[in-house]
C-alpha cells in the first residue's frame, strides 16, 4: 500500500493517489476508498484494478488539512494503509484509522 501527493501550483489542492497491493488479498474482486472526503462512503470511490493486481484511486483534497481512511474490500473488509501518515482511534470501534496529512 502506499500514498503519493503531488501539490498543484496553480490550486490549493493536492492530487493524492492512493495504491492497495493487490497481493495482500489476491482474492480481493473490488476494493474502494473510504474516508473523511467522502462522508465513509463504502462505495463512493471504487478503486481501478490494474494490470499488475494493485487497486488505486486519485482524489483532489485541499491542503493544509488532514483526512482519515480506510481501505473496503469486497464491502466488507475496512483496512488501514501500512505507509499512512498517522493513525488515530476510530469513534465506532476499537480500531484505528489512517491518516494523510496534507
Amino acid at each position: 500500500m502506499s500514498i503519493s501527493k503531488q501539490y498543484l501550483k496553480t490550486k490549493p489542492v493536492c492530487k493524492v493517489t492512493f495504491t492497495f497491493a493487490g497481493h495482500q488479498y489476491p482474492q480481493a474482486q473490488t476494493v474502494a476508498l473510504a474516508g473523511d472526503f467522502n462522508n465513509w462512503d463504502p462505495v463512493a470511490v471504487l478503486m481501478k484494478k490494474t494490470k499488475t493486481g494493485d487497486f488505486t484511486a486519485s482524489l483532489n483534497l485541499d491542503k493544509e488539512k488532514q483526512y482519515q481512511f480506510r481501505y473496503v474490500v469486497d464491502g466488507q473488509t475496512w483496512l488501514n494503509d501500512e505507509q499512512a501518515d498517522a493513525y488515530v482511534p476510530t469513534q465506532v470501534s476499537y480500531e484505528q484509522n489512517s491518516v494523510v496529512q496534507l
